[in-house]
């Protein structure tokens, strides 16, 4: 048999090595094999693992999400948006952030029965429409997120008092868990019309019904409705609610001096 070089020498006594290794490891007692380097070779840092977004109790505001997924990296995150305008754009959260702003103190309604208040800073439907030159016939604007979820809101109602594409709560970039870079706030409508994470917003001429209602006993519309309502954030534990807009007087006082 001829004999080894220099290089398969090292890296027959690297296997043989593993070998070793591998049964330790096996017991809980050493290196995994596939960490075995021969010499000069160059160590791998640990791989970045995306953080992983889904639902959570918090304290006073719940996170929801229909399923789980790896938050999108805001420095790398594009806003898409299309369909019928005259000017497509591809804006990054720079861009969506010096659009001109708009500041709203809003309650989230949950049709879990929560609901939570925070204030929310973003752009107004009349500044994204004027941005892409919206055409006359786009009667809809149709959500995707960057979990797959779906959604579809008309005009008239993206247009109501409090309405807005929110990049920021209470006071700092929107957190990841409750919807970064970009998530819309629809204050007389249910939480699943708040999509979260949007990555692509469509203008078009009509209704696209959004994930909830097709797999469960939701309306397309998502009105809130009168009954009871729980906030999180305010002590008392229940509350009767006449449906729409859920709104107390600790939110107005909060409005006022935002």
């Amino acid at each position: 048999m001829r004999g080894l070089s220099r290089r398969q020498f090292l890296r027959w006594a690297a296997l043989s090595t593993a070998g070793v290794v591998a049964a330790d490891a096996l017991a809980g007692c050493a290196t995994p094999p596939s960490e075995v380097l021969l010499p000069g070779e160059v160590t791998p840092g640990p791989t970045p693992q995306p953080l992983m977004l889904y639902n959570e109790n918090v304290p006073g505001f719940y996170v929801r999400y229909y399923k789980r997924f790896p938050a999108p990296d805001p420095a790398e995150w594009m806003l898409t948006v299309e369909g019928l305008v005259r000017t497509p754009q591809t804006l990054s959260l720079d861009d969506v952030q010096n659009l001109p702003s708009v500041t709203e103190v809003r309650r989230m309604k949950c049709v879990e029965t929560w609901s939570a208040r925070a204030k929310w800073d973003g752009f107004d439907l009349q500044t994204l429409m004027e941005t892409v030159d919206a055409l006359p016939e786009a009667e809809w604007v149709h959500f995707y997120c960057a979990d797959d979820y779906y959604e579809s809101m008309s005009i008239e109602d993206l247009r109501q008092e409090g309405v807005l594409f929110a990049h920021s709560m209470n006071d700092e970039l929107l957190p990841a868990k409750y919807g970064s870079p970009l998530r819309l706030v629809a204050p007389s409508t249910y939480g699943y019309k708040w999509p979260k994470a949007i990555v692509r917003l469509e203008f078009a001429a009509s209704e696209k019904i959004g994930y909830w209602p097709t797999v469960g006993p939701y309306t397309s519309s998502g009105a809130i409705l009168a009954g009871r309502d729980h906030p999180l954030d305010l002590p008392d534990a229940s509350r009767p609610i006449e449906g729409g807009e859920v709104l107390y007087p600790e939110d107005e006082e909060a409005r006022a001096s935002s």
